[in-house]
């Protein structure tokens, strides 16, 4: 994606369902856990990289054993930072107690991180917070071994403030005004009086204290636990939490907003973000990786029992289509296919834009996960010259040899024209000597562009269109072609999201931009004014009956005007080529990734009720010109 654009986080549980002396006597190593979740969360790198967290439970410890060990991190590569600390920690206890080395039972008892219960997390960093306090895992602690929780989440909810006042309605006094803080303490609520109920039935049972410790951990029903913490919740979830005696589990929220999957055999329990990272990590086929359905949690006791459990009544289907368009890895064989096709289905409008011209255009991309797009493309390029050069042969008269092989010579001009050079840190403030940096963060490739030629190169998506009209469409002017047409993959991002990415403000976004230019264009700016009352009229309003009236002033467009609106703004004055954007229609994303039918971003049909308001509050700051987040 040419615009940086940050996702939200994702997640690994492993929970691991043999002694820990098993997994040394086959796989000759009692750290085969701490070893295949470091793989996971590298695996999973390309969803966070500001920070990461790593926190494990060992089950069975004796009072006074340190049960639960967390560490995090927010360094530069702070993945790589945490399982330093991890090792370093493990090789000195082995060296400085030889006497560990092959004695699994005083590795747990002596050795930090080691255990059956382990919970990783990546993230970027959000709202400009990087603190390794923002960084998950969080920890909830107390002495009942029972009410510790450890959660880690890929989520934003949109009603924090909501969760927020029923927490202090209910007496609590939270630190923090945040949704990980929020959804924890409203957890750990629920989770503090489920156990000081099965406390006293268990004394009126007439157990001891100490008797009842056990029982407690194989009755705590985590099920219901969740199912009273989460009637109010309305964001895009993927959470993962770990109870201090050993239970964990895995929530998705209703709609499938953000992604879960998971595999289990008779070793282990395994909870991603994505599928190819479980595939990849414990060498297992493609359906042996089932997706956590919507509404769903995946519940893992201290036995070892394993439950899918609904939580809460899935609403309709509205996984986020993002995540196969960019943030998830190409590698997944569903999304790799889908990738292709976003591509294919581009084609019949980049045909029409370069007149059908392929010989004198070349096809490229913006690297680097715009590259299976890419390959779809090209793909229907020459599907498109094998259609025309058969014609050609059918319908030629007395071909000589020499005709026809001129006719089968024809093929895509493919070229690598843009180059990500470097990730050039903009660290003057000066606007001018920024802009020079951010022009020469991607690099072009001289010598193969005639100004006869179309240059065509395909992009995931176009956000802000920022990177392309200060760094990419001058470096390919460079080259002198005649047409420069960019594509993106996805439709047009017209409204804020609110459930993990971080795109908060209209403003920012270059389709809403141009729009307001139609407006003015068309002397219907007056228009603006109208949407913000509206917006301004339902403040008080509860969520489920606010109306999107930003789309009223999309509607007064075609697409086509807009992309064409996307084009002059991302040029200027000093560009010789021409300069086209195609953009790729919802209907064909919604053809292309038929799962994920979570088109928000592009259509304004949010999935919870809290979007709408989200959407209202961001056009009520742009309007009033307050530079802060709808959320």
């Amino acid at each position: 994606m040419s615009d940086a654009l940050k996702h939200e986080c994702g997640i690994a549980l492993i929970r691991l369902l043999k002694p820990l002396e098993y997994y040394k006597e086959k796989y000759g190593t009692a750290f085969y856990g701490v070893n295949k979740m470091y793989l996971m969360m590298e695996k999973q790198h390309n969803r966070g990289q500001d920070g990461a967290g790593f926190a494990s439970i060992k089950l069975d410890t004796q009072p006074g054993e340190r049960y639960i060990s967390r560490v995090r991190s927010n360094a530069q590569q702070p993945i790589q930072d945490i399982f330093a600390q991890i090792n370093e920690r493990i090789n000195q206890e082995l060296l400085d107690n030889p006497e560990y080395n092959d004695d699994v039972a005083l590795q747990k008892r002596h050795i930090p991180y080691i255990g059956e219960v382990l919970l990783g997390h990546v993230r970027y960093g959000t709202f400009g917070k990087n603190s390794v306090e923002s960084v998950h895992p969080f920890l909830r602690q107390n002495n009942w071994m029972h009410r510790n929780l450890i959660l880690a989440g890929n989520f934003n909810m949109t009603n924090v403030t909501e969760l927020f006042d029923n927490l202090i309605r209910i007496g609590q006094h939270p630190k923090e005004k945040a949704d990980t803080i929020t959804i924890m303490e409203k957890i750990g609520h629920f989770l503090d009086d489920a156990v000081a109920k099965k406390y006293k039935q268990l004394k009126a049972e007439g157990l001891s204290k100490t008797e009842c410790s056990p029982i407690i951990a194989e009755r705590l029903n985590v099920g219901k636990i969740l199912k009273r913490a989460a009637k109010n919740f309305d964001g895009g979830y993927a959470m993962a939490g770990m109870l201090g005696h050993g239970d964990s589990f895995v929530l998705r929220d209703p709609a499938g907003i953000r992604p879960a999957y998971y595999y289990q055999d008779d070793e282990v329990v395994v909870v991603a973000s994505e599928r190819p990272v479980i595939q990849t990590v414990f060498n297992v086929d493609f359906d042996q990786v089932k997706e956590l359905d919507p509404g769903h949690a995946i519940i893992t006791k201290k036995s070892g029992k394993v439950k899918i459990e609904k939580i809460l009544e899935p609403t309709e289907r509205k996984a986020c289509s993002f995540e196969r368009i960019y943030f998830s890895r190409g590698s997944d064989a569903e999304i790799y296919q889908e990738r292709k096709t976003l591509g294919k289905l581009l084609m019949p409008k980049v045909l029409e834009t370069i007149n059908y011209d392929t010989k004198n255009s070349v096809f490229s991309y913006i690297p680097n996960t715009a590259e299976s797009s890419f390959y779809g493309m090209i793909e229907s390029v020459e599907d498109y010259l094998n259609k025309r050069k058969t014609k050609a042969i059918i319908e030629g008269k007395d071909l000589s040899e020499e005709q026809v092989t001129d006719i089968l010579k024809e093929r895509p001009r493919i070229e690598k024209i843009a180059i990500k050079d470097a990730k050039l840190r903009t660290f003057i403030t000066e606007d001018s000597s920024r802009d020079d940096l951010v022009e020469h963060v991607y690099d072009v490739t001289y010598g193969v562009i005639k100004n006869t030629d179309n240059i065509v190169i395909i992009d995931d998506s176009i956000v802000r269109g920022t990177t392309l009209k200060k760094s990419i469409i001058r470096m390919l002017d460079r080259l002198h072609p005649k047409r420069i047409v960019v594509v993106s993959s996805a439709p047009q991002i017209r409204y804020p999201d609110c459930y993990g990415i971080d795109m908060a403000k209209l403003e920012g976004l270059v389709a809403f931009r141009a729009m307001l230019s139609l407006l003015e264009d068309n002397n219907k700016y007056h228009l603006v004014e109208e949407v913000y009352n509206k917006c301004k009229a339902q403040v008080d309003l509860k969520d489920t009956k606010i109306q999107n009236f930003v789309k009223d002033l999309y509607d007064q467009f075609t697409d086509d005007e807009i992309s064409t609106k996307i084009a002059v703004l991302i040029s200027d004055d000093t560009i010789n080529a021409e300069v086209h954007t195609i953009f790729q229609s919802v209907a064909n994303l919604n053809k292309a990734c038929p799962k994920n039918l979570g088109d928000w971003y592009f259509t304004g049909n949010y999935p919870t009720p809290g979007g709408n308001r989200v959407v209202n509050r961001a056009f009520i700051n742009f309007f009033e010109g307050n530079n802060q987040r709808a959320y």
